[in-house]
C-alpha cells in the first residue's frame, strides 16, 4: 500500500540554512554527517560537487591533486539513500558522477528513464525558481511522480556569474556560497517530489 510521506530527509545541506526550521524536514548538515543516513524517510539530497562538478573537478585535481569522484563516498551514499528510500537527487549540469554511476543523461524539457533504472532524470536552471545565477542542474528522482518543472532555460547573458569561476563581462557576480544556496521556491518543489515517493508499508 502507498501513502504519502510525512517527513522528507534532507541530506548534505547548509547548517542553519533553508532546509532548517520546516514542519516535516529532517535536516542532514556536514556535522551529522549524511553518509549514515538509513532511512526510513525519502531524501532530497544535495551532495558536495566539487570534486564532480565540470570543469572545477579537473581543475582540482590538476592544480591540488583531488582527484576527480573522491567525495569520501558521499554521491554514492546519496544515490543509496535516493534508490532505497525514494525522493530525488541534484547535482550540477554535465556532473562526471552521472557517466561513473551510469545514470540515464537528461534533457530539458521532460523526464529522461532508461531500462534497468527505477529512477527519472531531467535537467532544469535554478534561475527559473529564484536563483540569481543560471545554475544548470540535473536530476535524479525515484518513486516520484514525474512532475511538470519549468524547463525554460535561463536568458542567455542576464544571470549572475559565479565570482571565482567567470570573468565579470558587466554582470553581477555572487559569491561561492551564494552560488551554492537552493532558492526557496526550488526547495519546495524537491520537498514535494520526495513528499509523493511510493513508499510500501
Amino acid at each position: 500500500m502507498s501513502e504519502r510521506a510525512a517527513t522528507v530527509a534532507a541530506l548534505y545541506v547548509e547548517t542553519g540554512g533553508v532546509y532548517y526550521g520546516l514542519d516535516g524536514v529532517d535536516p542532514w548538515d556536514e556535522v551529522r554527517d549524511a553518509r549514515r543516513y538509513d532511512g526510513p524517510h525519502p531524501v532530497v539530497a544535495h551532495p558536495p560537487c566539487a570534486r564532480w562538478s565540470v570543469p572545477l573537478c579537473y581543475v582540482n585535481q590538476t592544480r591540488y591533486g583531488l582527484a576527480v569522484g573522491d567525495d569520501g563516498g558521499c554521491f554514492k551514499a546519496a544515490l543509496h539513500a535516493v534508490r532505497t528510500y525514494g525522493g530525488v537527487l541534484e547535482h550540477p549540469r554535465d556532473s562526471v558522477a552521472w557517466s561513473r554511476f551510469g545514470l540515464p543523461r537528461p534533457r530539458r524539457g521532460g523526464w529522461v528513464t532508461a531500462m534497468g533504472d527505477d529512477g527519472m532524470t531531467t535537467a532544469v536552471d535554478q534561475y527559473r525558481y529564484g536563483h540569481a545565477a543560471a545554475k544548470q542542474t540535473w536530476l535524479y528522482a525515484v518513486g516520484c511522480d514525474p512532475v511538470a518543472l519549468d524547463w525554460r532555460p535561463a536568458p542567455a547573458g542576464e544571470t549572475a556569474l559565479v565570482s571565482w569561476l567567470n570573468p565579470h563581462l558587466g554582470r553581477p557576480r555572487i559569491s561561492k556560497r551564494e552560488a551554492s544556496r537552493t532558492p526557496i521556491e526550488f526547495r519546495d518543489v524537491l520537498i514535494e517530489m520526495a513528499r509523493g515517493a511510493v513508499r510500501y508499508e
